[in-house]
């Protein structure tokens, strides 16, 4: 084929997209299936889009990827000759209108989402619109082509701010969320989103899976505003990264391949309505360790890592009074067979050599 992926990606891309497309779930399940994907020229959307259809160069799975975006400009300088292909369908639609489609498919996966603090602040109607009319949206194409099974990608920002003294999040944990601060446009979306899902199933008996992901972080634009993704940014432009705070705050973080494989797992073995936590317990790491992660990736690039206010310099302890960490718990999808693969140091890493080599100014 002519179109196959790994002729037309960089090879750093094409071992994170083979990765899903060898990922070790039931592909049975999706041989000679259309899945329609929402936000596929998005962070997520993208690598499981090309990741379905490296399965296909691969195995010979007859997957048909169902690809709708909202911007036909960006979406085609994204995809490229991967239009070309036969398994693949570009359908330009907004998530937020009623989805007009021919195709039925007989997997979907709604992705699409404002996920960036600028959007919060500039865009937060948008924001909250594609979660609450995207979902609506979604499920009702779901319900009418009679999909098998419908995944909604949610957030660990349903849980809010806990204060139960626990040390790690688990899927039962609910906590406060000011449903009057626009910047929680997202945080309260995605709750009222989990909620149209139950509607959804209560209802119509539709299948609808629920993920949770962790702070997910890979190869990222430059012009990025999300935290980890200015210090990625920093070692591509080989610059030291200077933190203006303390960067305490300890979170999970998941490698997006990694994020993009128990997603799919969650679609074909997860149960409906049951949440799934996505996190690597072996990437719970505060900001400043992140940022300390990143420029000790390249040693030969003698980057450092310093803080604005030196007093920042040593990091506090947690107050017992703080809110519970951002820190999932995996066990449930661990024990739904899946576990990640990159660490936050390979995932650093293979995150830097892409941006390079994608994105580099």
């Amino acid at each position: 084929m002519d179109y196959e992926a790994v002729k037309l990606l960089p090879k750093c891309v094409y071992e994170d997209v083979e990765m899903i497309a060898k990922a070790n779930i039931d592909w049975s399940r999706l041989q000679n299936k259309t899945v329609l994907i929402t936000g596929a020229a998005g962070f997520i959307g993208y690598d499981l889009t090309i990741g379905l259809l490296t399965r296909n160069d691969l195995f010979g799975d007859n997957i048909t990827v169902l690809a709708l975006v909202r911007n036909r400009e960006k979406a085609e300088k994204k995809f490229a000759d991967f239009l070309k292909r036969d398994d693949l369908k570009l359908i330009i639609s907004d998530v937020c209108t009623p989805f007009f489609i021919s195709e039925k498919a007989d997997f979907v996966i709604h992705a699409a989402s404002g996920a960036s603090a600028d959007q919060f602040e500039n865009d937060p109607v948008g924001v909250i619109d594609a979660n609450l009319a995207g979902t609506f949206n979604a499920l009702t194409y779901a319900h009418e082509a009679a999909s098998e099974a419908t995944l909604f990608v949610s957030s660990l920002k349903v849980y809010g701010a806990l204060h139960n003294g626990k040390k790690i999040i688990d899927e039962d944990d609910i906590g406060y969320i000011d449903h009057v601060l626009y910047k929680n446009c997202y945080a309260v979306g995605k709750r009222a989103a989990e909620t149209i899902c139950a509607s959804f199933h209560k209802q119509y008996g539709l299948s609808v899976k629920i993920a949770r992901p962790a702070y997910i972080y890979g190869p990222s634009r430059l012009d990025d505003d999300r935290v980890w993704a200015q210090f990625i940014a920093n070692i591509v432009r080989n610059q030291s990264i200077l933190l203006k705070s303390n960067g305490a705050a300890l979170r999970s973080f998941c490698y997006v391949s990694d994020t993009c494989v128990a997603l799919l797992k969650i679609l074909l073995d997860g149960e409906d309505m049951l949440p799934y936590n996505i996190s690597d317990e072996n990437s719970n790491i505060t900001i400043r360790g992140f940022a300390k992660a990143a420029t000790d990736a390249f040693p030969e690039r003698n980057l450092t890592l310093s803080f604005a206010n030196k007093a920042d310099e040593i990091e506090p302890e947690p107050s017992p009074m703080a809110a519970t960490l951002e820190v999932l718990s995996c066990a449930r999808i661990n024990n739904l067979g899946w576990k990640a693969e990159i660490d936050i140091h390979e995932g650093i890493k293979r995150s830097v050599t892409i941006a390079e080599t994608v994105f580099k100014e």
